[in-house]
């Protein structure tokens, strides 16, 4: 099934895109790298009459530090963030990520906007920045709003972004001290998948390399949005990181997820392979400070 014919468009600068939105209203898109959208648009599960590119926008692109984290353009390749030295000396976790997506092919396209905004429950940037504490900065012809992208996801293909919005950017702080961080997933095959199962867990342990004063802990595809696991979170704080404790969390991070059975796996063995990963996660970044 091929495309039907549409429009392209390619602004140049932010005012010149809202008024496309405006124009066209949900009768447009817009477009970065497209790794999903055209997808969606071959198989006829969105028809468009217009495509607006968001490439030329200056706004959008960019990657450096700033006020003490990291500030990452919406257009930013996937691959771009996995390479930078920046990401791989302080936010390692998120170039993990990012190497579990898709293929060289498709890392070289796509950006960290439109995984995101795509809004997939197992899009694997997701848990990554969620324990990471990220924030996203949406612009209209209104100004600018920030959020936590905690509160970015609302379902399946859905986010608070509204229709003469587009996604900025994204910010991150900096991890704490004596940080480590982890992102597992879980897939039919070893690439080039979907996550069946992702977490990304983010500890702070304290000088004996034990304890664990601060934790994060982020699960995908077992709920219809990437979610915190926030009650494993408490759990873990102020305790030593044992076998019994780290057994415990797994657990406890089985009983939060809320996962379905569809074409990929079994509502079952999604709940079993949390914990499963949560225990990995959590012994590898213990290891990786020990």
């Amino acid at each position: 099934m091929g495309l039907k014919r549409f429009e392209f468009y390619r602004p140049a600068t932010l005012t010149e895109a809202f008024d496309l939105l405006e124009s066209y209203g949900n009768r447009a898109k817009p477009i970065a790298g497209g790794t999903d959208l055209v997808v969606q648009m071959k198989e006829r599960r969105i028809v468009l009459e217009a495509v607006i590119d968001l490439l030329g926008l200056p706004e959008l692109q960019g990657m450096e530090r700033s006020d003490g984290g990291l500030r990452i353009g919406a257009t930013v390749k996937l691959s771009a963030l996995e390479s930078a030295p920046i990401v791989q000396e302080e936010w390692g976790l998120l170039a993990s990520a990012t190497h579990r997506i898709g293929s060289p092919q498709v890392r070289h396209r796509g950006t960290i906007g439109g995984n995101l905004c795509n809004a997939s429950p197992a899009a694997d940037m997701a848990p990554a920045l969620l324990v990471m504490e990220a924030t996203v900065t949406l612009t209209s012809r209104e100004g600018d709003r920030k959020i936590p992208l905690e509160s970015f996801f609302v379902g399946p293909g859905l986010t608070v972004l509204r229709q003469e919005e587009l996604l900025k950017e994204i910010t991150i702080p900096s991890p704490p001290a004596h940080s480590v961080g982890v992102y597992l997933k879980l897939g039919r095959r070893k690439s080039m998948d979907l996550a069946v199962v992702s977490v990304a867990v983010l500890l702070t342990l304290g000088p004996d390399k034990k304890t664990c004063e601060r934790a994060r802990v982020a699960l995908g595809s077992v709920a219809p949005t990437p979610l915190r696991a926030k009650e494993t979170e408490t759990l873990l704080e102020g305790n030593i990181l044992d076998d019994d404790l780290i057994e415990e969390a797994s657990r406890r991070a089985e009983k939060e997820c809320r996962p379905i059975t569809d074409v990929r796996s079994t509502e079952a063995y999604r709940r079993e392979m949390v914990g499963v990963l949560v225990r990995r996660a959590l012994r590898q970044a213990l290891l990786a400070k020990g």
